[in-house]
């Protein structure tokens, strides 16, 4: 008896051994999602990119070459100014200016702009329809629509509601014409909005030097105060007008890969009545990454220069360094975009811009 209860004894050993060295195996590979023998890369990035970053076909992709990217997400603005960059391998913000600052702050000089993605007005059939009798949207080159932001701007300085439209029936609603943004104390989109409105405010010209910020400044300062609340990610407001419709977001500033993404994915959002409007003038949004760590680099030169990520980043909307990639993307959907849009201006430099953005978030 006493051997038989040696030898179970030493088999619930075993077996406890066996079942603690999977529970150590499972834990390590829970660190490690994508499989044994990556480098995990973490980066913070813009939230317009987390589909492209979390989609399987992507993580695939990067697996192939050796890598596990984990991101979180932020207000582009923020990523520049706020979030503690020592905890990342890159950062990923969507515009230039805020690559810029971070560069400068960190001492960095490489950078890589994989994609691109115009600004455009995320809205429905019938606020177009009632817009284009107002004279602020009309037909662009190619046939597309665009929203005159000079006409526009007309419009929220005189304190135009949209019941005070003549003929108004589709939309009788007691507030300001505006269109709804992000915060500009956090958010690219934002700063790309204050980018184009200033412009026009300036007289169409890029606004510099402190003289031209001050005369353009009460105009487009009330351009986001009188929105009241405003939320800090693009995806905020894009995800407002998917789901709440034109009662509460008859306008939205989005990046254009927002919508065409989702209407090359064909998940239903993009219902029959909506549309989206090129802003005229518009702004590319560049979507910058700083490498922060060698790793960091390598994610950057990957999805420069890798045909399989760009074709995805393509996928979902963004316009790649090889515009035949976007528009193939496009043609195998049955989906267009305008192959180039000539009405586009360059943001302000890192400085104006920035005081811009400082002065208008005094006055929230």
């Amino acid at each position: 008896m006493s051997g038989v209860k040696r030898r179970v004894s030493i088999g619930s050993a075993v077996v406890l051994v066996l079942a603690v060295a999977a529970v150590v195996v499972w834990g390590r590979g829970g660190d490690t999602p994508a499989g044994e023998g990556l480098t995990k890369v973490r980066g913070v990035i813009g939230s317009e990119k987390q589909a492209f970053f979390t989609d399987p076909r992507v993580v695939a992709a990067f697996a192939r070459h050796g890598l596990d990217v984990e991101v979180d997400t932020a207000g582009s603005r923020q990523i520049a100014t706020t979030v503690d960059l020592d905890r990342y391998e890159f950062a990923f913000p969507s515009s230039s200016p805020a690559a810029q600052r971070i560069q400068r702050d960190r001492g960095i000089t490489t950078a890589h702009t994989p994609f691109q993605s115009p600004m455009a007005v995320a809205t429905f059939e019938p606020i177009a329809a009632l817009l284009a009798d107002a004279g602020v949207v009309r037909a662009g080159a190619g046939g597309y629509q665009v929203l005159d932001i000079a006409r526009y701007l007309e419009l929220t300085a005189a304190g135009t509601r949209w019941d005070q439209l003549p003929g108004n029936t589709a939309y009788p609603a007691r507030k300001n014409v505006l269109i709804t943004t992000t915060d500009p104390r956090e958010s690219n989109s934002a700063a790309m909005y204050l980018a184009i409105t200033s412009f026009v405010a300036n007289g169409d010209a890029v606004v510099s030097g402190p003289e031209q910020e001050a005369r353009v400044l009460p105009a487009v300062t009330k351009l986001f105060l009188d929105q009241g609340y405003t939320q800090n990610s693009t995806e905020g407001p894009f995800e407002d007008y998917l789901a709440a419709g034109m009662g509460k977001t008859p306008l939205a500033l989005v990046y254009e890969s927002q919508y065409v993404g989702r209407r090359l994915r064909g998940d239903g959002s993009i219902r029959p009545d909506m549309r989206m409007l090129y802003t005229a003038p518009t702004v590319y949004s560049k979507h910058t990454l700083v490498p922060l760590s060698g790793n960091g680099d390598r994610v950057g030169q990957l999805l420069t220069t890798d045909p399989e990520l760009g074709g995805l980043a393509a996928s979902f909307g963004f316009r790649t360094n090889d515009p035949r990639v976007f528009a193939d993307v496009l043609a195998r959907a049955g989906e267009s975009a305008p192959a180039e849009l000539v009405d586009a201006v360059e943001p302000p430099s890192f400085e104006t811009l920035e005081r811009m953005l400082d002065e208008v978030g005094k006055r929230y």
